[in-house]
């Protein structure tokens, strides 16, 4: 499958500001059944954009724009290739649990086993914990497979219900929230079993006949569990799935903290607004009447006398 994806994204500032500091991590990954044929990278007012990888193997492009500026677009341009996953089993063997003990033993998965700014344990969680039944039974694909399920029937997915810097504690009091929360709350459970999990940043390529709640037109998070037999294992649980050739990964990390899709600091005294538009497309289909409409939007100059409250990104 051959998809194409456009992610703009519009800082707006009350007042002049210098030296804007920014780093992106936007560009999907190439890695196992994911290549990245091209990826561009826009940016208004104009930048030398460069590029490393972090210590989980995640591309980041950083840039600075010194000069003063009311507004920053940053667009990013991806084609990507997602080939067929080998679907996993119903079920592990029950000796499964002692196979991934022996396999976290000999390997390096502490980050993924510790407890992380926005995956830790809680009253809340431990209460949700008890409400599922959660525990060491049968064997953790099955377990994980229940956990999926038990949080996409327990909560109502309901966009700005929280924000990108909420803790789950939120999410589960209120029982509700987004696919940052979700992630969150499946991986600090998951970890409290002893298998390491990992965030998942990137995009859902959304259909109509999956009946997908994710928000179509925003970034999305799932989770990856390690499982013995099957490495890392993707499961998403605000659409009850397992991750598959739909799913478009950009960054892993511990939770949203360590990949969000925009970082930055600058210089003065200025609030600011951020707007996100994001499409997934089929890379032989034209872009939808929305899209360019949303992406028009966030390209237009700034009005002269505009003012607003500074927010974060939150994945959808």
């Amino acid at each position: 499958m051959h998809l194409s994806i456009n992610h703009v994204t519009k800082f707006r500032y009350s007042a002049p500001i210098t030296e804007s500091i920014m780093e992106l991590r936007m560009q999907p990954l190439t890695e196992g059944p994911q290549r990245c044929l091209k990826f561009d990278l826009g940016l208004k007012p104009m930048a030398r954009a460069a590029s490393y990888r972090d210590h989980l193997g995640n591309v980041v492009h950083h840039f600075d724009i010194p000069g003063r500026h009311t507004q920053l677009v940053i667009n990013a341009t991806s084609h990507v290739e997602t080939l067929p996953r080998e679907e996993p089993p119903e079920a592990l063997a029950p000796a499964a649990w002692d196979a991934l003990d022996a396999l976290v033993e000999g390997g390096d998965y502490w980050d993924m086993l510790m407890p992380s700014h926005f995956a830790r344990p809680s009253e809340a969680l431990l209460d949700f914990a008890r409400e599922s039944n959660l525990g060491r039974r049968e064997d953790p694909l099955t377990v994980l497979r229940e956990l999926n399920t038990a949080i996409y029937n327990a909560f109502d997915y309901v966009p700005q219900s929280t924000s990108a810097d909420s803790p789950i504690d939120d999410a589960l009091t209120a029982r509700k929230g987004v696919c940052q929360d979700y992630s969150h709350i499946l991986i600090a459970l998951a970890r409290h079993l002893r298998v390491p999990c990992r965030y998942v940043s990137g995009y859902l390529f959304h259909r109509v006949e999956y009946n997908d709640r994710s928000a179509q037109d925003a970034t999305h998070a799932w989770v990856e569990a390690l499982l013995p037999e099957l490495g890392w294992v993707g499961f998403d649980p605000t659409n009850n799935l397992l991750a598959g050739q739909r799913h478009i990964r950009v960054a892993v990390g511990r939770d949203y903290m360590d990949v969000p899709p925009t970082r930055g600091v600058f210089k003065g005294a200025a609030e600011s607004e951020l707007s996100v538009a994001v499409q997934v497309k089929p890379a032989e289909e034209p872009d939808s009447e929305e899209a360019l409409r949303l992406i028009a939007t966030l390209n237009r100059p700034p009005d002269a006398e505009h003012t607003a409250q500074q927010q974060q990104q939150q994945q959808q």
